[in-house]
């Protein structure tokens, strides 16, 4: 089944066309509209005069609470405008096309428990590292989405008792992409505005202060890696996003959570941390194997 896919993001939209053999063509990436539905559609329609010549399906991976069987996106992320609409019954009758729509950290589990990293684990963790924290749990090998379609919505996970409702203070402001860059500037006494690849950059050129603060990123990250795994018992925690595909932080984040197993006064099973098969491109074949799924009966 030829199929345009679409990876919806809080700062952009990466698309592409896909088939069973799971190698994604024509792909692209355009600035995700952040005002409102007419703005999101004129950028969907191009996209689909790029990719959806021929497409016999459209599959989206996009943030918020989705309830993929219906095709409903009770929230939308940082696409606050997508919140309350029947996303999957729009587009079809814009494409003419069936349409399935997912949670992003969803779809990538999808990815990584069908055909990827975590193929074959009956339980599992899928943890993806981007703007904020996305989620998604494998439960005898398949994705759990939970009675209300939330589960895995690990953003919004407290990290400090004394301050529940400062949003800085949940998992996504601590070590989303804001948090890191937080942990960096702290570290470097500079307010420069750092992307992720630039401050990876300046780790591999040795620079002690960047190397610190990503020490203390992965810490804090492997402390949320361990309380997923006190409720969970998974047998391996995979990690996705953009900056996963950093060795260095891979290799940071299993020192500190080597480091706290030792140290812990309990013997919890230690999962294995491995990364996302597909990186970058888990949310459009996590999305792509859904469509097929259902369109295969």
């Amino acid at each position: 089944m030829k199929a345009a896919v679409l990876d919806i993001g809080g700062s952009s939209i990466k698309y592409g066309r896909l088939d069973e053999r799971l190698i994604v063509e024509q792909r692209g990436k355009i600035p995700a509209p952040l005002t409102d539905m007419n703005a999101f559609y004129s950028a969907l329609d191009r996209i689909w005069e790029e990719v959806g010549t021929d497409a016999e399906g459209l599959a989206v991976s996009m943030p918020g609470v989705i309830d993929s069987s219906r095709g409903y996106a009770y929230t939308g992320g940082a696409l606050q405008y997508i919140r309350g609409r029947e996303v999957a019954g729009e587009l079809t009758d814009r494409y003419q096309v069936p349409v399935w729509i997912g949670n992003d950290a969803k779809c990538a589990g999808s990815a990584e428990a069908v055909y990827g990293a975590l193929q074959g684990v009956r339980t599992g963790i899928v943890v993806i590292l981007g703007t904020g924290i996305g989620g998604c749990l494998i439960l005898d090998g398949k994705v759990y989405t939970g009675i209300h379609f939330a589960a895995g919505e690990f953003s919004f996970l407290h990290t400090n008792r004394y301050a529940p409702y400062d949003q800085s203070e949940w998992w996504a402001g601590v070590t989303g992409s804001e948090g890191l860059l937080a942990m960096v500037q702290s570290h470097t006494g500079s307010k420069d505005v750092l992307s992720g690849e630039e401050i990876f950059a300046r780790a591999e050129q040795g620079d002690m202060a960047v190397l610190q603060a990503i020490d203390q990123f992965a810490e804090t990250v492997a402390v949320q890696l361990l309380n997923l795994q006190c409720i969970l018992d998974a047998e391996k925690i995979a990690i996705g996003g953009g900056i996963s595909a950093q060795p260095i932080l891979i290799q940071k984040l299993k020192e500190q959570s080597d480091r706290i197993y030792q140290d812990y006064p309990y013997p919890f099973f230690q999962p294995e941390i491995t990364v996302c098969r597909f990186r970058n491109d888990a949310n459009l074949i996590g999305a792509y194997s859904q469509l097929l799924k259902r369109e295969s009966g």
